[in-house]
């Protein structure tokens, strides 16, 4: 966790906005685990790859 370094701030802005909207539009929970996972993997590869 220490050599993991912190998402820029807008990514994590636009992150939590995005998670919100899932979570505001969708109802059923697991949809809403799989849709946020997604997303966030999505984020997680690319900072990898910047490395």
């Amino acid at each position: 966790m220490e050599n993991e370094k912190r998402l820029s701030r807008g990514l994590r802005k636009y992150i939590r906005r995005k998670k919100a909207e899932i979570r505001k539009s969708i109802d059923n929970m697991d949809e809403q685990e799989r849709l946020i996972k997604k997303l966030m993997s999505k984020f997680i590869s690319k900072e990898i790859t910047k490395k």
